[in-house]
């Protein structure tokens, strides 16, 4: 007997086929292998992406907003504006009453950077849902939504 069939023997685990978030993992890797090869040709990474999308979607937002709508971590989140900014892409606006809070937006040329992406990137949506189905894709991210929106409403473990 090796040492996995021990492992499996000492301890009751579904297959590692049915581990949720490797599955999750898996289908975002599947999504991004269709966004990467775009944001490479625009010079964007994933993580730039995404904070440049919520500030389109999100004007002059603070920093603890934005690591809430992007799910980046505040520390790679700190790096990333401080790019965004230095390439004049993003603007910081100091809070006169909390020193300590900037808020940020997109300049001109982000908004033009955004401009310039948004339709590359819609076509890879439009590519996806083709492919996948529109049914189906509606449907996952019906789902999607639904499991988040449990959040901290697990009911806590015995």
């Amino acid at each position: 007997m090796n040492r996995a069939e021990n492992l499996r023997d000492d301890v009751s685990l579904r297959s590692i086929e049915q581990s949720l978030p490797l599955a999750l993992l898996k289908a975002r890797e599947t999504a991004m292998s269709q966004f990467r090869p775009m944001l490479r040709e625009h010079g964007l990474t994933e993580q730039q992406w995404r904070v440049i999308r919520v500030l389109a979607a999100f004007p002059r937002i603070d920093a603890s907003e934005i690591v809430r709508r992007s799910y980046l971590l505040a520390p790679s989140l700190t790096r990333i504006l401080h790019y965004l900014e230095t390439e004049k892409l993003i603007s910081r606006e100091v809070d006169k009453s909390d020193l300590r809070r900037a808020y940020f937006d997109l300049t001109a040329k982000g908004q033009r950077l955004y401009r310039r992406v948004a339709p590359d990137s819609e076509r890879i949506y439009q590519h996806i849902s083709h492919t996948f189905g529109n049914e189906k894709l509606e449907k996952l991210y019906a789902l999607l939504a639904e499991f988040s929106a449990l959040g901290d409403n697990f009911d806590a473990l015995p």
